[in-house]
């Protein structure tokens, strides 16, 4: 059995996901923007991710724009039966790299035709609206207007599933008003639990949370802590911190990104990290920035 099956599966929609998946955010160039350093080894490592077991695959068309669903497409098409692919719409880059809110009728209908062009799909699994309101995380603000567009593409046949990315609770119960919500996506690691009700909620009700920056936001005194756990487990501090999301709650799904086949490696093998549980508790104690 290798590693990724062994972190177990949850429903995305209707699919069945392993829960340890890959995110292509990082295959695009520095500052998400532009091409990558090296494309070969780009679309290597999203070859081996999925010989690996992976088969929840996020990304976005605003990725580059358009670079790492054109690499996908290059690597991975036509695509295995199982493989998932989640892209996020609501956002355009500028021409200086500025992320900017896309929230129109017209700008989320030619991000979901882009997003199905540059992957070469029919249909995308789930499309998730990504939350402009602040570029720096979840801010209120009604997203009926943005989500009644995407609800009807998915009546067209286009999107099957819908689920929201850097939202509020209270955006989530907005959106559930409109439409079934298949996951969400937001920030959150071991030093930032900003959305421990959240998750406890979504997995109650069976709804995924797939958590973006894993290992970001730490002060020193919670990366010393994070290091001596690892020491003493035999693993990297970032296997560790993928590892405590696993174990956080059954509804989580991991989308580490890397452009590094070793680096791929070492973020699969966090599977395999088996903490005893004064560990868990040593983690779990850890005051949130």
């Amino acid at each position: 059995m290798s590693s990724v099956a062994e972190s177990g599966t949850f429903m995305l929609g209707e699919r069945p996901v392993n829960r340890f998946g890959y995110g292509a955010m990082q295959l695009a160039g520095k500052g998400v923007f532009g091409p990558p350093r090296d494309r070969a080894e780009a679309v290597a490592v999203l070859r081996e991710a999925v010989e690996s077991g992976v088969n929840h695959i996020d990304t976005s068309d605003f990725y580059g724009p358009h670079v790492t669903n054109e690499i996908i497409r290059e690597a991975l098409h036509p695509y295995r039966g199982d493989v998932v692919i989640v892209t996020k719409v609501g956002a355009r880059r500028g021409a200086d790299a500025s992320w900017n809110p896309a929230f129109s009728k017209e700008d989320l209908t030619q991000a979901v035709h882009d997003n199905l062009r540059n992957l070469g799909l029919d249909a995308i699994e789930v499309v998730n609206l990504r939350a402009m309101f602040s570029v720096h995380g979840p801010a209120e603000g009604s997203i009926e207007e943005p989500l009644t567009v995407l609800t009807d593409l998915k009546r067209q046949g286009l999107i099957r599933h819908i689920g929201l990315s850097n939202v509020t609770l209270r955006q989530v119960e907005e959106g559930r008003r409109i439409t079934e919500i298949v996951c969400v996506q937001n920030m959150y690691n071991l030093a930032n639990r900003a959305d421990d009700a959240m998750i406890d909620r979504l997995a109650a009700e069976g709804t995924a949370y797939v958590p973006f920056f894993p290992l970001g936001g730490f002060s020193p005194l919670q990366s010393s802590t994070l290091s001596d756990v690892a020491a003493r487990l035999g693993a990297t501090p970032m296997q560790v911190a993928l590892a405590w999301l696993l174990k956080r709650s059954p509804n989580i799904l991991l989308i580490p990104g890397t452009s590094s086949r070793v680096h791929l490696r070492e973020n699969l093998a966090a599977a395999e990290v088996d903490f005893p549980d004064e560990a868990m508790a040593e983690l779990d104690g850890m005051v949130p920035a």
